[in-house]
């Protein structure tokens, strides 16, 4: 499914220190994992440890004060732009219709107009927006905005994707049915993922493994292989022994770090 020779996302002891009110503050700590080519990851983790601060140091916005990440095997030294950033509020701009607003990546980034409006409004469909694109964004659901902040950082054609709770301010039907979504589209595309999420079954569904974070200092307590087979049905997935043994060592990593 992927290769696990070379890592795709190397992230060796990396530590970010910041000063706050005149006092050093550690926002992560020897922070080291490996993510190869087309693995899906989660990570997990209280508020605070860490989670976002380590997604801003992969994507080449945050600098580490000590360690290293390296992306195919080149460092990242403060570039953006090797990566697909999605947030969880999509960024929708409300004056600009749903095709412009997915094109605006590709607008910022100086692809050509022409081609970047043809290929997004042939994959409109696939995003369930299909007769939508002279739409504003204040006229769709939530579950279509964010499909369309997604579309918007896949049509950039990052093979790395980091997605920072995209689907926490949905209600958990809406949620439940952006996941399966998601693993539908990533069966396509085939990018790397990085996904940050507080609700530990939504990370357990989507991942190949889960990363556990505690914090501060922002650190890695484990890492845990999700052995559920693809596709994966969200209803069987969720009410499986499995997946409930699962979501019971993961709760228990949790935790173990925050008492630590």
């Amino acid at each position: 499914m992927y290769d696990r020779v070379l890592p795709h996302v190397a992230v060796d002891e990396a530590s970010v220190s910041f000063r706050r009110n005149g006092r050093s503050f550690e926002a992560l700590s020897g922070v080291s994992l490996d993510i190869t080519r087309g693995e899906f990851v989660a990570i997990v983790g209280r508020s605070g440890c860490g989670k976002s601060t380590l997604f801003n140091a992969i994507a080449g916005l945050q600098p580490l004060s000590e360690g290293t990440v390296r992306v195919d095997g080149s460092p990242v030294t403060g570039s953006p732009g090797h990566a697909g950033y999605m947030m969880q509020r999509d960024q929708l701009f409300p004056w600009r219709t749903i095709l412009d607003n997915v094109c605006l990546g590709c607008d910022v980034v100086g692809r050509p107009k022409k081609q970047t409006r043809e290929r997004a409004r042939a994959l409109l469909p696939r995003f369930g927006l299909e007769d939508r694109e002279r739409d504003y964004p204040d006229s769709l659901s939530g579950g279509m905005r964010q499909r369309a902040a997604l579309m918007r950082t896949l049509l950039l054609d990052r093979d790395l994707l980091l997605l920072d709770e995209p689907f926490g301010a949905l209600d958990a039907i809406t949620k439940a049915d952006m996941q399966s979504w998601l693993l539908t589209l990533r069966a396509e595309f085939r990018s790397t993922v990085l996904f940050i999420t507080h609700d530990v079954e939504e990370a357990l569904f989507l991942a190949d493994r889960v990363a556990i974070m505690a914090g501060p200092p922002g650190r890695i307590v484990s890492v845990i292989d999700v052995p559920i087979a693809r596709p994966r049905d969200h209803t069987e997935v969720v009410t499986s022994t499995e997946f409930g043994m699962l979501k019971r060592e993961v709760l228990q990593w949790i935790d173990r770090g925050h008492a630590a």
